[in-house]
Protein backbone atom coordinates (compact mmCIF):
# COMPACT_ATOMS: atom_id res chain seq x y z
CA UNK A 1 0.00 0.00 0.00
CA UNK A 2 1.50 3.51 -1.12
CA UNK A 3 -0.13 5.38 2.17
CA UNK A 4 1.75 5.55 5.22
CA UNK A 5 0.05 3.47 8.22
CA UNK A 6 1.91 3.24 10.89
CA UNK A 7 -0.69 5.85 12.71
CA UNK A 8 -3.72 3.65 11.76
CA UNK A 9 -2.21 0.27 12.51
CA UNK A 10 -1.24 1.75 16.09
CA UNK A 11 -4.57 2.64 16.31
CA UNK A 12 -5.95 -0.50 15.39
CA UNK A 13 -3.53 -2.76 17.13
CA UNK A 14 -3.91 -0.83 20.36
CA UNK A 15 -7.33 -1.02 20.60
CA UNK A 16 -7.78 -4.37 19.23
CA UNK A 17 -5.48 -6.02 21.34
CA UNK A 18 -6.50 -4.36 24.04
CA UNK A 19 -10.24 -5.70 23.19
CA UNK A 20 -9.17 -9.09 23.52
CA UNK A 21 -7.25 -8.53 26.94
CA UNK A 22 -9.95 -6.35 28.65
CA UNK A 23 -12.36 -9.28 27.63
CA UNK A 24 -9.84 -11.97 29.53
CA UNK A 25 -9.65 -9.78 32.48
CA UNK A 26 -13.23 -9.65 32.76
CA UNK A 27 -13.98 -12.80 32.18
CA UNK A 28 -11.10 -13.79 34.92
CA UNK A 29 -12.97 -11.10 37.33
CA UNK A 30 -9.95 -9.17 37.14
CA UNK A 31 -9.17 -5.06 36.82
CA UNK A 32 -9.34 -4.66 33.22
CA UNK A 33 -6.70 -2.41 33.20
CA UNK A 34 -4.45 -5.41 33.29
CA UNK A 35 -5.50 -6.63 29.80
CA UNK A 36 -4.86 -3.50 28.75
CA UNK A 37 -1.13 -3.27 30.38
CA UNK A 38 -0.52 -6.70 28.72
CA UNK A 39 -2.01 -5.74 25.45
CA UNK A 40 0.82 -2.91 25.28
CA UNK A 41 3.21 -5.48 26.01
CA UNK A 42 2.00 -7.36 23.28
CA UNK A 43 2.39 -5.07 20.78
CA UNK A 44 5.37 -3.81 22.18
CA UNK A 45 8.98 -3.84 20.93
CA UNK A 46 10.05 -6.42 23.36
CA UNK A 47 8.23 -9.13 22.53
CA UNK A 48 8.06 -10.96 19.12
CA UNK A 49 5.16 -9.97 16.45
CA UNK A 50 4.15 -7.24 15.57
CA UNK A 51 5.50 -3.78 16.83
CA UNK A 52 3.31 -0.79 17.01
CA UNK A 53 4.37 2.80 17.15
CA UNK A 54 5.54 3.72 20.75
CA UNK A 55 5.98 7.52 20.31
CA UNK A 56 2.53 7.34 18.29
CA UNK A 57 0.76 5.95 21.28
CA UNK A 58 2.12 8.13 23.53
CA UNK A 59 0.71 11.14 22.10
CA UNK A 60 -2.48 9.18 21.62
CA UNK A 61 -2.37 8.07 25.08
CA UNK A 62 -1.70 12.06 25.86
CA UNK A 63 -4.94 12.82 24.21
CA UNK A 64 -6.80 10.36 26.40
CA UNK A 65 -5.42 12.02 29.31
CA UNK A 66 -6.30 15.50 28.20
CA UNK A 67 -9.95 14.61 27.79
CA UNK A 68 -10.02 12.91 31.43
CA UNK A 69 -8.88 15.79 32.99
CA UNK A 70 -10.86 17.90 30.97
CA UNK A 71 -14.50 15.22 32.16
CA UNK A 72 -12.67 16.04 35.92
CA UNK A 73 -13.00 19.73 34.96
CA UNK A 74 -16.32 19.75 33.93
CA UNK A 75 -17.42 17.94 37.45
CA UNK A 76 -14.90 19.84 39.84
CA UNK A 77 -15.72 23.29 40.53
CA UNK A 78 -13.55 25.93 42.18
CA UNK A 79 -15.04 25.94 45.53
CA UNK A 80 -13.94 22.31 45.28
CA UNK A 81 -10.80 23.28 44.35
CA UNK A 82 -10.08 25.74 46.93
CA UNK A 83 -11.85 23.73 49.90
CA UNK A 84 -9.27 21.05 50.06
CA UNK A 85 -6.35 23.62 49.36
CA UNK A 86 -5.07 23.62 52.96
CA UNK A 87 -4.37 19.74 52.60
CA UNK A 88 -3.67 18.73 49.33
CA UNK A 89 -0.99 21.87 48.72
CA UNK A 90 1.60 21.10 52.26
CA UNK A 91 0.38 17.15 51.95
CA UNK A 92 1.35 16.74 48.19
CA UNK A 93 4.80 18.65 48.71
CA UNK A 94 5.67 16.96 51.66
CA UNK A 95 4.72 13.61 50.27
CA UNK A 96 6.65 14.48 46.92
CA UNK A 97 9.80 15.31 49.43
CA UNK A 98 9.47 11.81 51.21
CA UNK A 99 9.47 10.00 48.20
CA UNK A 100 12.04 11.54 46.50
CA UNK A 101 14.49 11.05 49.76
CA UNK A 102 13.58 7.81 49.81
CA UNK A 103 14.14 7.24 45.45
CA UNK A 104 17.45 8.88 46.21
CA UNK A 105 18.56 6.17 48.83
CA UNK A 106 18.05 3.44 46.40
CA UNK A 107 19.91 5.10 43.51
CA UNK A 108 22.63 5.97 46.11
CA UNK A 109 22.59 2.22 47.47
CA UNK A 110 22.89 0.92 43.49
CA UNK A 111 25.77 3.49 43.41
CA UNK A 112 24.34 6.53 40.98
CA UNK A 113 25.29 10.15 41.03
CA UNK A 114 23.32 12.36 43.23
CA UNK A 115 21.80 14.08 40.90
CA UNK A 116 20.61 10.84 39.05
CA UNK A 117 19.20 9.66 42.44
CA UNK A 118 17.31 12.98 42.85
CA UNK A 119 15.54 12.69 39.62
CA UNK A 120 15.03 9.40 39.94
CA UNK A 121 12.82 9.84 43.30
CA UNK A 122 11.00 12.49 41.90
CA UNK A 123 9.59 10.19 39.04
CA UNK A 124 8.48 7.99 41.37
CA UNK A 125 6.92 10.57 43.22
CA UNK A 126 3.99 11.90 41.32
CA UNK A 127 0.90 9.44 40.87
CA UNK A 128 -0.80 8.82 37.31
CA UNK A 129 -3.58 10.68 36.50
CA UNK A 130 -5.12 8.46 34.13
CA UNK A 131 -5.23 5.43 37.01
CA UNK A 132 -5.96 8.15 39.94
CA UNK A 133 -9.20 9.23 37.90
CA UNK A 134 -10.27 5.88 36.89
CA UNK A 135 -9.96 4.29 39.99
CA UNK A 136 -12.16 7.23 41.73
CA UNK A 137 -14.76 7.11 39.17
CA UNK A 138 -15.33 3.59 39.17
CA UNK A 139 -16.03 3.51 43.01
CA UNK A 140 -18.29 6.95 42.30
CA UNK A 141 -15.37 8.82 44.88
CA UNK A 142 -14.49 12.06 42.52
CA UNK A 143 -17.16 14.11 43.70
CA UNK A 144 -16.53 13.21 47.87
CA UNK A 145 -14.54 15.07 50.19
CA UNK A 146 -11.89 11.92 49.57
CA UNK A 147 -12.06 12.60 46.14
CA UNK A 148 -11.69 16.13 45.89
CA UNK A 149 -8.42 15.91 48.39
CA UNK A 150 -6.52 13.45 45.98
CA UNK A 151 -7.80 15.15 42.90
CA UNK A 152 -6.40 18.38 44.58
CA UNK A 153 -3.36 16.53 45.61
CA UNK A 154 -2.64 15.53 42.05
CA UNK A 155 -3.00 18.94 40.45
CA UNK A 156 -0.26 20.54 43.21
CA UNK A 157 1.95 17.30 42.20
CA UNK A 158 1.52 17.72 39.05
CA UNK A 159 2.26 21.97 39.21
CA UNK A 160 5.54 21.02 40.76
CA UNK A 161 6.59 18.64 37.93
CA UNK A 162 5.92 21.54 35.19
CA UNK A 163 8.44 23.23 37.57
CA UNK A 164 10.83 20.26 37.32
CA UNK A 165 10.87 19.58 33.98
CA UNK A 166 12.01 23.64 33.56
CA UNK A 167 14.35 23.10 35.84
CA UNK A 168 16.07 20.49 34.63
CA UNK A 169 17.45 21.29 31.70
CA UNK A 170 18.49 24.99 32.99
CA UNK A 171 20.95 22.65 35.81
CA UNK A 172 22.03 20.20 33.44
CA UNK A 173 21.53 21.18 29.81
CA UNK A 174 24.23 22.79 27.58
CA UNK A 175 24.64 25.64 29.58
CA UNK A 176 24.83 24.04 32.63
CA UNK A 177 28.16 25.61 33.59
CA UNK A 178 26.71 28.98 33.41
CA UNK A 179 23.98 28.18 35.64
CA UNK A 180 24.13 29.81 39.08
CA UNK A 181 21.65 30.04 42.42
CA UNK A 182 20.87 33.42 41.22
CA UNK A 183 19.79 31.34 37.66
CA UNK A 184 17.71 28.61 38.80
CA UNK A 185 16.00 31.28 41.13
CA UNK A 186 15.02 33.11 37.85
CA UNK A 187 13.89 30.40 35.94
CA UNK A 188 11.69 29.11 38.45
CA UNK A 189 10.55 32.47 39.05
CA UNK A 190 9.68 32.66 35.11
CA UNK A 191 8.04 28.97 35.51
CA UNK A 192 5.43 30.43 38.78
CA UNK A 193 4.73 33.25 36.40
CA UNK A 194 3.84 31.55 33.57
CA UNK A 195 1.17 29.12 35.74
CA UNK A 196 -0.44 32.37 37.40
CA UNK A 197 -0.78 34.21 33.84
CA UNK A 198 -2.44 30.99 32.24
CA UNK A 199 -4.87 30.87 35.32
CA UNK A 200 -5.18 34.38 35.26
CA UNK A 201 -6.03 34.46 31.53
CA UNK A 202 -8.44 31.21 31.94
CA UNK A 203 -10.38 33.03 34.94
CA UNK A 204 -10.32 36.49 33.47
CA UNK A 205 -10.80 35.98 29.69
CA UNK A 206 -11.64 32.68 28.94
CA UNK A 207 -14.29 32.26 31.87
CA UNK A 208 -16.47 34.64 29.07
CA UNK A 209 -15.44 34.07 26.41
CA UNK A 210 -15.99 29.66 26.32
CA UNK A 211 -18.83 29.36 28.11
CA UNK A 212 -20.22 32.23 25.57
CA UNK A 213 -19.28 30.19 22.36
CA UNK A 214 -20.66 27.08 23.88
CA UNK A 215 -23.82 28.14 24.41
CA UNK A 216 -24.07 30.06 20.58
CA UNK A 217 -23.12 26.65 19.39
CA UNK A 218 -26.27 24.82 21.52
CA UNK A 219 -28.31 27.46 20.03
CA UNK A 220 -27.34 26.49 16.60
CA UNK A 221 -29.43 23.60 16.89
CA UNK A 222 -26.38 21.01 15.84
CA UNK A 223 -25.55 18.56 17.80
CA UNK A 224 -22.12 17.80 15.93
CA UNK A 225 -21.34 21.62 15.79
CA UNK A 226 -21.52 21.47 19.56
CA UNK A 227 -19.56 17.95 20.05
CA UNK A 228 -16.92 19.67 17.67
CA UNK A 229 -16.81 22.68 19.83
CA UNK A 230 -16.35 20.94 22.90
CA UNK A 231 -13.31 18.80 21.48
CA UNK A 232 -12.11 22.32 19.94
CA UNK A 233 -11.96 23.76 23.71
CA UNK A 234 -10.44 20.83 25.58
CA UNK A 235 -7.70 20.29 23.14
CA UNK A 236 -7.40 23.77 21.97
CA UNK A 237 -6.63 24.67 25.51
CA UNK A 238 -4.48 22.22 27.03
CA UNK A 239 -2.64 22.54 23.53
CA UNK A 240 -2.46 26.34 24.01
CA UNK A 241 -1.75 26.07 27.74
CA UNK A 242 1.40 23.92 26.96
CA UNK A 243 2.72 26.18 24.21
CA UNK A 244 2.06 29.90 25.20
CA UNK A 245 2.12 29.25 29.52
CA UNK A 246 4.52 25.86 29.52
CA UNK A 247 1.88 24.04 31.84
CA UNK A 248 0.74 20.63 31.49
CA UNK A 249 -1.80 19.41 28.86
CA UNK A 250 -3.69 17.87 31.63
CA UNK A 251 -3.58 21.04 34.13
CA UNK A 252 -4.81 23.08 31.06
CA UNK A 253 -7.93 20.71 30.50
CA UNK A 254 -8.82 20.89 33.56
CA UNK A 255 -8.97 24.18 33.94
CA UNK A 256 -10.72 23.97 30.66
CA UNK A 257 -13.58 21.78 32.41
CA UNK A 258 -13.19 23.73 35.31
CA UNK A 259 -15.16 26.78 33.48
CA UNK A 260 -17.51 24.83 31.69
CA UNK A 261 -18.27 23.21 34.79
CA UNK A 262 -19.66 26.15 35.59
CA UNK A 263 -22.33 26.24 32.90
CA UNK A 264 -25.74 24.73 32.43
CA UNK A 265 -24.31 22.94 29.34
CA UNK A 266 -21.79 20.89 31.47
CA UNK A 267 -23.93 17.77 31.40
CA UNK A 268 -23.92 18.08 28.03
CA UNK A 269 -20.69 18.84 26.84
CA UNK A 270 -19.34 15.62 29.24
CA UNK A 271 -21.63 12.76 27.86
CA UNK A 272 -20.03 13.84 24.12
CA UNK A 273 -16.52 13.55 25.33
CA UNK A 274 -17.38 10.09 27.10
CA UNK A 275 -16.13 7.94 24.52
CA UNK A 276 -13.27 9.14 23.15
CA UNK A 277 -12.44 9.50 26.87
CA UNK A 278 -12.57 5.88 26.90
CA UNK A 279 -10.76 4.99 23.78
CA UNK A 280 -8.23 7.26 24.68
CA UNK A 281 -7.98 6.24 27.97
CA UNK A 282 -7.36 2.70 26.86
CA UNK A 283 -4.55 3.68 24.46
CA UNK A 284 -2.86 5.13 27.74
CA UNK A 285 -2.66 1.46 29.21
CA UNK A 286 -1.36 0.38 26.16
CA UNK A 287 1.30 2.81 25.32
CA UNK A 288 2.24 1.96 29.25
CA UNK A 289 2.59 -1.71 28.43
CA UNK A 290 5.05 -0.97 25.01
CA UNK A 291 7.58 0.95 27.22
CA UNK A 292 8.08 -2.04 29.84
CA UNK A 293 10.71 -4.77 28.92
CA UNK A 294 9.55 -7.70 31.00
CA UNK A 295 13.26 -8.58 30.66
CA UNK A 296 14.14 -6.40 34.05
CA UNK A 297 12.19 -8.68 36.24
CA UNK A 298 14.84 -11.12 35.89
CA UNK A 299 17.62 -8.99 35.74
CA UNK A 300 17.18 -6.90 38.33
CA UNK A 301 14.52 -8.51 40.49
CA UNK A 302 15.89 -6.83 43.59
CA UNK A 303 15.93 -2.94 42.45
CA UNK A 304 12.46 -3.95 40.97
CA UNK A 305 11.41 -4.73 44.26
CA UNK A 306 13.18 -1.85 46.48
CA UNK A 307 11.37 0.57 43.38
CA UNK A 308 7.41 -0.54 43.72
CA UNK A 309 7.94 -1.10 47.82
CA UNK A 310 9.03 3.29 47.64
CA UNK A 311 5.56 3.56 45.34
CA UNK A 312 3.18 1.27 46.49
CA UNK A 313 4.26 1.41 50.61
CA UNK A 314 6.29 4.22 51.11
CA UNK A 315 4.85 6.54 48.98
CA UNK A 316 1.31 5.70 50.98
CA UNK A 317 2.29 5.46 53.91
CA UNK A 318 3.83 9.18 53.59
CA UNK A 319 0.49 9.87 52.08
CA UNK A 320 -1.41 8.19 55.30
CA UNK A 321 0.29 10.08 57.94
CA UNK A 322 0.13 13.61 56.36
CA UNK A 323 -3.72 13.05 55.76
CA UNK A 324 -3.89 11.81 59.21
CA UNK A 325 -2.08 14.56 60.87
CA UNK A 326 -4.27 17.44 59.38
CA UNK A 327 -7.08 15.82 61.46
CA UNK A 328 -9.31 13.85 58.67
CA UNK A 329 -10.69 10.37 59.49
CA UNK A 330 -8.50 7.05 59.06
CA UNK A 331 -10.80 6.03 55.80
CA UNK A 332 -10.40 9.34 54.34
CA UNK A 333 -6.05 8.69 54.93
CA UNK A 334 -6.52 5.42 53.52
CA UNK A 335 -8.24 6.21 50.21
CA UNK A 336 -5.52 9.30 49.59
CA UNK A 337 -3.15 7.10 50.48
CA UNK A 338 -3.75 3.88 47.94
CA UNK A 339 -5.02 6.63 45.25
CA UNK A 340 -1.73 7.82 44.65
CA UNK A 341 0.15 4.21 45.33
CA UNK A 342 1.28 4.12 41.73
CA UNK A 343 3.14 6.22 39.13
CA UNK A 344 2.39 7.33 35.07
CA UNK A 345 2.64 9.26 32.74
CA UNK A 346 4.67 12.39 34.28
CA UNK A 347 7.11 9.81 35.32
CA UNK A 348 7.71 8.63 31.87
CA UNK A 349 8.43 12.32 30.89
CA UNK A 350 11.03 12.74 33.82
CA UNK A 351 12.54 9.64 33.10
CA UNK A 352 12.94 10.29 29.59
CA UNK A 353 13.81 13.96 30.28
CA UNK A 354 16.93 12.51 32.63
CA UNK A 355 18.52 10.20 30.51
CA UNK A 356 18.32 12.96 27.58
CA UNK A 357 20.21 14.42 29.84
CA UNK A 358 22.30 12.16 30.72
CA UNK A 359 22.06 12.85 34.61
CA UNK A 360 19.90 9.46 35.15
CA UNK A 361 21.21 5.62 33.91
CA UNK A 362 19.28 4.23 31.24
CA UNK A 363 19.06 1.65 34.29
CA UNK A 364 17.14 4.17 36.04
CA UNK A 365 14.61 4.51 33.40
CA UNK A 366 14.10 0.48 33.37
CA UNK A 367 13.42 0.89 36.65
CA UNK A 368 10.81 3.21 36.93
CA UNK A 369 8.52 2.19 34.15
CA UNK A 370 8.73 -1.55 36.09
CA UNK A 371 7.77 -0.29 39.08
CA UNK A 372 4.77 1.99 37.01
CA UNK A 373 3.68 -1.45 35.50
CA UNK A 374 3.50 -3.10 38.55
CA UNK A 375 2.14 -0.66 40.31
CA UNK A 376 -0.62 -0.13 38.05
CA UNK A 377 -1.38 -3.70 38.01
CA UNK A 378 -1.66 -3.68 41.65
CA UNK A 379 -3.63 -0.48 42.41
CA UNK A 380 -7.03 -2.23 41.54
CA UNK A 381 -6.36 -4.70 43.94
CA UNK A 382 -5.40 -2.07 46.87
CA UNK A 383 -7.92 -0.05 46.03
CA UNK A 384 -10.63 -3.01 46.03
CA UNK A 385 -9.40 -4.24 49.78
CA UNK A 386 -9.23 -0.63 50.85
CA UNK A 387 -12.37 0.16 49.90
CA UNK A 388 -13.29 -3.51 51.74
CA UNK A 389 -12.15 -2.06 54.97
CA UNK A 390 -13.82 1.59 55.06
CA UNK A 391 -17.13 -0.18 53.90
CA UNK A 392 -16.15 -2.30 57.74
CA UNK A 393 -16.25 0.56 59.05
CA UNK A 394 -18.49 2.51 57.87
CA UNK A 395 -20.72 0.07 56.31
CA UNK A 396 -23.25 2.87 53.91
CA UNK A 397 -20.49 6.41 53.12
CA UNK A 398 -23.02 9.06 52.71
CA UNK A 399 -21.58 11.59 50.02
CA UNK A 400 -23.15 15.40 50.08
CA UNK A 401 -26.58 15.10 48.13
CA UNK A 402 -26.96 11.09 49.22
CA UNK A 403 -30.01 12.12 50.96
CA UNK A 404 -32.67 14.71 50.44
CA UNK A 405 -31.73 17.33 53.17
CA UNK A 406 -35.43 19.10 53.36
CA UNK A 407 -37.50 16.73 51.96
CA UNK A 408 -40.49 16.74 54.67
CA UNK A 409 -40.13 12.87 55.59
CA UNK A 410 -38.15 9.99 54.44
CA UNK A 411 -39.45 8.63 50.97
CA UNK A 412 -39.18 5.53 50.80
CA UNK A 413 -42.57 4.59 49.91
CA UNK A 414 -41.73 1.64 47.60
CA UNK A 415 -40.99 3.81 44.22
CA UNK A 416 -37.78 3.95 42.69
CA UNK A 417 -36.45 6.15 39.88
CA UNK A 418 -33.41 6.12 37.93
CA UNK A 419 -32.40 8.99 36.13
CA UNK A 420 -33.58 12.42 36.34
CA UNK A 421 -33.19 13.76 33.32
CA UNK A 422 -35.73 15.11 30.45
CA UNK A 423 -37.77 12.13 31.03
CA UNK A 424 -37.23 10.99 34.51
CA UNK A 425 -37.95 14.59 35.71
CA UNK A 426 -41.50 14.56 33.88
CA UNK A 427 -42.65 11.08 35.88
CA UNK A 428 -40.96 12.22 39.03
CA UNK A 429 -42.99 15.75 38.94
CA UNK A 430 -46.29 13.64 38.81
CA UNK A 431 -45.55 11.20 41.14
CA UNK A 432 -44.22 13.85 44.08
CA UNK A 433 -46.94 16.34 42.76
CA UNK A 434 -49.78 14.27 43.85
CA UNK A 435 -48.01 13.28 46.97
CA UNK A 436 -45.93 9.90 46.60
CA UNK A 437 -42.58 9.18 48.17
CA UNK A 438 -40.21 8.49 45.60
CA UNK A 439 -36.44 7.58 45.75
CA UNK A 440 -34.50 9.31 42.99
CA UNK A 441 -31.10 7.53 41.85
CA UNK A 442 -29.08 10.28 39.89
CA UNK A 443 -25.38 10.43 39.07
CA UNK A 444 -25.23 14.25 37.85
CA UNK A 445 -25.87 17.35 40.65
CA UNK A 446 -27.57 19.40 38.95
CA UNK A 447 -30.20 16.65 38.23
CA UNK A 448 -29.81 15.64 41.66
CA UNK A 449 -30.90 18.84 42.76
CA UNK A 450 -34.00 19.45 40.84
CA UNK A 451 -34.94 15.78 42.16
CA UNK A 452 -34.28 17.13 45.76
CA UNK A 453 -36.51 20.25 44.98
CA UNK A 454 -39.18 18.28 43.83
CA UNK A 455 -39.55 16.58 46.96
CA UNK A 456 -37.66 13.18 46.38
CA UNK A 457 -35.00 11.47 48.46
CA UNK A 458 -32.16 11.46 46.16
CA UNK A 459 -28.86 9.09 46.23
CA UNK A 460 -26.32 10.48 43.97
CA UNK A 461 -24.42 7.27 42.66
CA UNK A 462 -24.09 4.70 40.04
CA UNK A 463 -27.19 3.19 39.28
CA UNK A 464 -25.69 0.20 38.18
CA UNK A 465 -24.13 -0.91 41.22
CA UNK A 466 -25.82 -3.13 43.60
CA UNK A 467 -24.47 -1.22 46.42
CA UNK A 468 -26.32 2.07 45.10
CA UNK A 469 -29.32 0.02 44.65
CA UNK A 470 -29.43 -1.42 48.05
CA UNK A 471 -28.67 2.04 49.78
CA UNK A 472 -32.17 3.48 47.48
CA UNK A 473 -34.14 0.82 49.28
CA UNK A 474 -34.32 -1.55 46.46
CA UNK A 475 -34.99 -5.02 48.22
CA UNK A 476 -38.50 -3.21 49.51
CA UNK A 477 -39.48 -1.14 46.79
CA UNK A 478 -42.68 -2.37 45.41
CA UNK A 479 -41.82 -0.47 41.10
CA UNK A 480 -38.84 0.53 39.89
CA UNK A 481 -38.70 2.72 36.85
CA UNK A 482 -35.59 3.41 34.74
CA UNK A 483 -35.83 6.56 32.91
CA UNK A 484 -32.43 6.46 31.31
CA UNK A 485 -31.79 6.74 27.63
CA UNK A 486 -28.61 4.49 27.79
CA UNK A 487 -29.75 0.75 26.77
CA UNK A 488 -26.44 -1.24 28.04
CA UNK A 489 -26.31 0.29 31.80
CA UNK A 490 -30.15 -0.41 31.97
CA UNK A 491 -29.56 -3.85 31.15
CA UNK A 492 -27.27 -4.26 33.92
CA UNK A 493 -29.78 -1.94 36.19
CA UNK A 494 -32.54 -4.17 35.40
CA UNK A 495 -30.62 -7.88 36.37
CA UNK A 496 -28.96 -6.86 40.10
CA UNK A 497 -32.48 -5.58 40.64
CA UNK A 498 -34.16 -8.71 39.50
CA UNK A 499 -31.47 -10.28 41.68
CA UNK A 500 -32.43 -7.81 44.80
CA UNK A 501 -36.03 -8.57 44.75
CA UNK A 502 -37.51 -11.06 42.63
CA UNK A 503 -40.94 -9.49 43.49
CA UNK A 504 -40.14 -6.21 41.93
CA UNK A 505 -42.34 -4.55 39.24
CA UNK A 506 -39.79 -3.09 36.55
CA UNK A 507 -40.50 -0.20 34.00
CA UNK A 508 -38.22 0.37 31.68
CA UNK A 509 -37.73 2.58 28.71
CA UNK A 510 -35.98 1.67 25.16
CA UNK A 511 -35.01 2.77 21.54
CA UNK A 512 -35.44 -0.26 19.39
CA UNK A 513 -36.75 -3.67 19.44
CA UNK A 514 -33.16 -5.13 19.99
CA UNK A 515 -33.25 -3.17 23.16
CA UNK A 516 -36.98 -4.30 24.03
CA UNK A 517 -36.26 -7.71 23.87
CA UNK A 518 -32.86 -7.43 26.01
CA UNK A 519 -34.69 -5.72 28.71
CA UNK A 520 -37.88 -8.11 28.75
CA UNK A 521 -35.23 -11.22 28.41
CA UNK A 522 -33.45 -9.76 31.61
CA UNK A 523 -36.43 -9.23 33.84
CA UNK A 524 -38.15 -6.10 32.66
CA UNK A 525 -41.84 -6.78 33.01
CA UNK A 526 -42.87 -2.99 31.18
CA UNK A 527 -40.51 -1.56 28.15
CA UNK A 528 -41.91 1.51 26.83
CA UNK A 529 -40.21 2.30 23.75
CA UNK A 530 -40.34 6.04 22.58
CA UNK A 531 -40.32 5.71 19.51
CA UNK A 532 -43.40 3.22 18.84
CA UNK A 533 -45.50 4.94 21.88
CA UNK A 534 -44.72 8.51 19.37
CA UNK A 535 -46.07 6.87 16.58
CA UNK A 536 -49.13 5.41 18.00
CA UNK A 537 -50.24 8.70 19.39
CA UNK A 538 -49.36 10.57 16.04
CA UNK A 539 -51.65 7.70 14.46
CA UNK A 540 -54.60 8.26 16.78
CA UNK A 541 -54.89 12.58 16.13
CA UNK A 542 -54.23 11.82 12.53
CA UNK A 543 -57.38 9.34 12.78
CA UNK A 544 -59.10 11.80 15.13
CA UNK A 545 -58.97 14.80 12.91
CA UNK A 546 -60.45 12.87 9.83
CA UNK A 547 -62.91 11.38 11.81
Amino acid sequence: MPHDTTLIGTIVAGLGVAFLMGALAHRLKISPIAGYLLAGILVGPFTPGFVADTGLAMQLAEIGVILLMFGVGLHFSLKDLLSVRKIAVPGAILQIAVATALGMMLGLYLGWPVEGSAVFGLALSVASTVVLLRALQARDMVETEKGRIAVGWLIVEDLVMVLALVLLPAMFGDRADDANGAGLLQSAGVVLLKVVGFAAFMFLIARRVLPWVLHWVAHSGSRELFRLAVLAIALGVAFGAAVIFDVSFALGAFFAGMILGETQLSRRAAEETLPLRDAFAVLFFVSVGMLFNPEVLTEQPGPVLATVAIIVVGKSLAAFALVRAFGYKSQTALTISVSLAQIGEFSFILAGLGVGLEVLPETGRDLILAGSMLSILLNPILFTLAVKRIRADEPIEKRPGDVAEEAPEPCNAGVVLIGYGRVGSHIGGMICGRGEGLTVIEDQKDMAAAAREAGATVIVGDATKESILRQAGLEDASTLLIAIPEGIEAGAIVRRARAINPRLVIVARAHSDEEVNDLVRRGADHVVMAERETASRMAERAMLARA
